[in-house]
């Protein structure tokens, strides 16, 4: 009886796509929870502030209307279809990040020594967004206040990190 030697067997086919569907499902949950997370942070800001939903139609006015200037103590009615739109980019992005996220600390767990790295570039990243911020969308930080955007942007990745955390308790990081 021959064997074919290129076949590979049914059960680690199956074994590795439910390895990789794991890894997706958890990106995607912990995308989630740093939408949801930063998202009811803003609502909660603003509505303490006496405007619901200020925060996603300044944001969404800003990336959706890009050519309309935004001037600082501008207080323009809140357009809930700018909301909607914007809340989906965000979420969208957010998925997108804990995809990558449950990705890296894949390769973590099997090279702890990328760890490290992995969490460097998390700082990176961090800078460079609140960075980027700074010089490119001045207007918005003046009508939103960068501290609470930094804040925001800490308390989603810690929920994420805990979210992973969670999945990964014995996950080792080796400098």
């Amino acid at each position: 009886m021959a064997v074919d030697a290129g076949v590979t067997s049914p059960a680690t086919a199956e074994g590795a796509t439910a390895d990789l569907t794991a890894v997706y499902v958890e990106g995607l949950r912990a995308g989630l929870v740093g939408a949801a997370v930063i998202a009811l942070w803003f609502l909660v800001l603003d509505t303490l502030q006496g405007r619901p939903f200020y925060t996603p139609h300044v944001l969404g006015t800003a990336l959706m209307h890009a050519g309309r200037a935004w001037a600082p103590g501008e207080t323009s009615r809140v357009d809930f279809e700018t909301v909607v739109s914007f809340t989906w980019v965000h979420v969208l992005a957010f998925l997108l990040i804990g995809v990558a996220a449950a990705r890296l600390l894949a390769v973590a767990e099997r090279y702890p020594n990328f760890g490290f790295g992995i969490l460097l570039l998390f700082v990176v990243v961090q800078c460079t967004f609140v960075g980027a911020c700074v010089l490119f969308a001045e207007p918005v930080l003046h009508a939103l206040a960068w501290p609470a955007v930094l804040v925001g942007n800490l308390l989603a990745a810690g929920a994420m990190a805990v979210v992973f955390w969670r999945g990964h308790p014995r996950l080792a990081i080796r400098p």
